[in-house]
């Protein structure tokens, strides 16, 4: 066991239905750490069977947080939990100089180890007209908005994607600054080294994995679960794979059998997504899935030494 080191940070990440859940029990019993879940819809009270969330056993192995600590009908995004996350870790390091987050929210990892840049607060208004303005006249008029006011971000980022686009087009709006201002501006530096692990399998075994994730959330209740969340569809939160599927079965859209294919084709697609965007960073040490949690405490430990 390492002792008086500086403060670490081991950082799992993975396709969802890989094990990350139980690898960082195992490294967290091993190095005495506590836990900070990056998922960003565990972190939903109401979102228990669609998210994988961990069991009771799981939860009471090892002290978790950002587990079901919001409400799907509050206002949390990526740059309040790396405030959160970043005011929990500085309490945890005090505890121990090594602790452990797992979560496969690409967007969310990056930004509690590296940060994000930083927009100003926009009246929410603005993105309702914007909204409306796409369902009326549709996304070519957003486009030539932006590029009238933000060149540079018109042409650095998907303007086929209505969301970044009325992301960048409210930051200008709102602010009467261009979007492209606020980017790449020093960050906080932070008070510890991530030591980042990943876990892989060959595609097949991934996708079979999650095929049978799927049958057990609905063996153990999820038709039930959105049943109750139907009512409140239109929440961000429940934009979730796993959900909005069973949603269009009960606006009979789908049939009970096709949402529940649907909900296993966009869930392997999701962990193709996670694996591209974990896979950017050449810096994270990857193992098999089977590996012994033995071999992989020996590489982190060699890592923080080094």
């Amino acid at each position: 066991m390492i002792t008086n080191t500086k403060n670490i940070l081991i950082t799992i990440v993975g396709p969802t239905a890989i094990g990350k859940t139980a690898l960082s029990i195992q490294l967290a019993n091993y190095f005495n750490s506590e836990i900070i879940s990056c998922d960003s819809r565990q972190f939903f009270k109401e979102m228990t069977i669609g998210t994988a969330v961990p069991d009771a056993v799981e939860l009471a192995s090892a002290n978790h947080h950002f587990i079901q600590n919001r409400s799907i009908f509050e206002d949390y995004n990526v740059g309040a939990f790396e405030r959160d996350a970043l005011a929990k870790l500085d309490i945890l390091f005090k505890k121990n100089p090594i602790q452990v987050m797992v979560g496969g929210s690409g967007l969310y990892v990056d930004a509690l180890l590296n940060g994000l840049d930083y927009f100003p607060e926009v009246d929410i208004k603005i993105r309702e007209q914007l909204t409306r303005q796409l369902e009326k006249e549709g996304i070519e008029v957003l486009q030539q908005n932006l590029k009238e006011l933000d060149l540079e971000t018109y042409n650095s980022i998907a303007i086929e994607n209505p969301h970044r686009l009325m992301r960048a087009l409210e930051v200008c709006i709102g602010s009467g600054i261009p979007y492209s201002t606020f980017k790449n501006k020093p960050k906080t530096p932070r008070n510890f080294t991530s030591v980042k692990i990943g876990l892989k399998a060959d595609r097949e075994i991934i996708y079979n994995r999650i095929n049978k994730r799927v049958d057990i959330m609905m063996e153990n209740g999820l038709l039930e679960e959105a049943t109750k969340l139907y009512p409140h569809k239109e929440l961000n939160a429940l934009k979730t794979v796993g959900y909005r599927e069973l949603f269009s079965y009960f606006d009979d859209e789908f049939t009970k059998e096709f949402a529940i294919s649907e909900i296993k084709k966009n869930t392997r697609r999701f962990a193709k997504r996670q694996l591209t965007w974990f896979k950017r960073d050449e810096n994270t040490l990857w193992f098999d899935y089977k590996t012994d949690v033995k071999d992989i405490i020996k590489t982190i430990e060699k890592k923080i030494i080094d």
